[in-house]
C-alpha cells in the first residue's frame, strides 16, 4: 500500500471541493483550480476529508496512488496558502527591474530579458537582485521559475548567474598557474 496514497487529506475551511467524474474542482480564498485525473482510481470526499484509494495492486495503479492524492493535496494548499519560490541574481551589473506587469532583466546579454506575467503566475521584485514568483498551482510556479533560471544558470568558477533562493552552486578551482614546477 502506498504510504502517500493512503492518507487522507484534510479540507480547510473556506475551501469547497467537488469531484464530477474524477475531474476534482477546488475553490479557495486564493481562487479555483480544476485537474483531471485518472478515472481508474477512486475518489471520495466525505465530511471535509478527502480519500483516493486504488482498485488493484497492478504497478499502474500503484504508480497513480500517490500521484493523484499529492496532486490533490497541492491544488488543496495553494488555494489556500498559495505556493512560491524565490530566485536570486548573482553578478557584477546583473539585476531585475519590474515595470507593470513585466519584470526586466539584466543578466549581460547585449539586450534585457523581459518576462511577462499570466493570469496564473505573478512576479515581484522586492529588491533588485531578488525575484519572487508566486501562484496557487505548484507545477506553474516551479516552471516559469525554471525557465527564469534558464536565461543565465549560475556557472561554477565565479558563481554568477540566477539560482533558487537557498541553492549551493558547487564551485570549480580556476585555471592553474602556468610554468609552475
Amino acid at each position: 500500500m502506498s504510504r502517500i496514497g493512503k492518507m487522507p487529506i484534510s479540507v480547510p475551511a473556506g475551501v469547497e471541493v467537488k469531484n464530477d467524474n474524477n475531474t476534482i474542482t477546488v475553490k479557495g480564498p486564493k481562487g479555483e483550480l480544476t485537474k483531471q485525473f485518472s478515472k481508474e482510481l477512486n475518489i471520495d470526499i466525505a465530511d471535509g476529508v478527502i480519500t483516493v484509494s486504488r482498485p488493484s495492486d497492478d504497478k499502474k495503479h500503484r504508480s497513480l496512488h500517490g500521484l493523484t492524492r499529492t496532486l490533490i493535496a497541492n491544488m488543496v494548499e495553494g488555494v489556500t496558502n498559495g505556493f512560491s519560490k524565490t530566485l536570486e541574481i548573482e553578478g557584477v551589473g546583473y539585476r531585475a527591474a519590474k515595470q507593470g506587469n513585466k519584470i526586466t532583466l539584466n543578466l549581460g546579454f547585449s539586450h534585457p530579458v523581459v518576462f511577462e506575467e499570466t493570469d496564473l503566475v505573478k512576479l515581484d521584485v522586492p529588491q533588485p537582485n531578488k525575484i519572487v514568483v508566486s501562484s496557487i498551482d505548484k507545477q506553474a510556479v516551479g516552471q516559469f521559475a525554471a525557465e527564469i533560471r534558464e536565461k543565465r544558470p549560475p556557472e561554477p568558477y565565479k558563481g554568477k548567474g540566477i539560482r533558487y533562493a537557498g541553492e549551493h552552486i558547487i564551485r570549480k578551482e580556476g585555471k592553474a598557474g602556468k610554468g609552475k614546477k
